[in-house]
């Protein structure tokens, strides 16, 4: 594809590796990045796309997981801004596969927060008689990340939140000992408080959440 090869020959062009080293620190170490900076990263990305628009709008799907398969992070990150792009327009029901396939690929915080807001998020806003299913299936599932995604797929929702599914994600996972689950609990609560106050003081008031929910959820409160 000639897409991922302009791209990846522009990223080594304006590589740092002071900036790399820092960025790498900052994700534990995870991945290894060139060093390049968001906005910076993005111009590259749309300079590149614009420059191979029928190949990209043509094979987006497959581009995307090939750029997620690669070894700098800068790549995941480009794959992440092109799906939130493309899927705007272009979802179908089988994306389900690709989507859950990201989310379990090259794991952590910064990718999985962003595919689950806004690429799992905008297919279910598509496909509503999905969500249930879907959402059931995430959650359930073994895999943390997975689980994560389901308690967080309704940020981009705001007052249209369904409550009882977020209440039910919640209370599914309350006890869970892992810290990235009980920070997607208090991060969901808390921004959802921002629309229904009232909904979620007396929620988690009611309910025994671990501390670290508990007080995230209570912030704006």
């Amino acid at each position: 594809m000639k897409f991922c090869s302009d791209l990846e020959a522009d990223f080594r062009k304006v590589s740092n590796i002071k900036l790399a080293i820092p960025m790498e620190n900052y994700m534990k170490n995870n991945f290894t990045y060139f060093g390049i900076k968001t906005e910076k990263r993005r111009t590259i990305f749309k300079s590149n796309y614009e420059q191979n628009k029928p190949e990209v709008e043509s094979n987006f799907r497959t581009i995307a997981w090939k750029l997620y398969q690669m070894k700098e992070r800068e790549f995941h990150q480009t794959a992440i801004d092109l799906l939130v792009k493309e899927f705007k327009k272009k979802n179908v029901l089988e994306d389900i596969r690709l989507i859950e396939k990201l989310i379990i690929t090259n794991s952590w915080w910064d990718s999985v927060d962003t595919i689950a807001k806004y690429i799992l998020g905008g297919y279910l806003l598509q496909f509503p008689s999905e969500t249930l299913k879907v959402i059931e299936r995430f959650s359930n599932s073994e895999n943390m990340w997975l689980n994560r995604s389901a308690i967080l797929f309704q940020l981009s929702y705001k007052e249209k939140t369904n409550f009882e599914i977020l209440k039910s994600e919640c209370e599914k996972h309350k006890d869970s000992n892992e810290f990235f689950i009980q920070k997607a609990i208090g991060w969901a609560l808390r921004d959802y408080s921002r629309f229904n106050p009232k909904g979620v003081e007396v929620y988690v008031n009611s309910t025994n959440l671990k501390p670290l929910s508990e007080r995230e959820a209570l912030r704006l409160l």
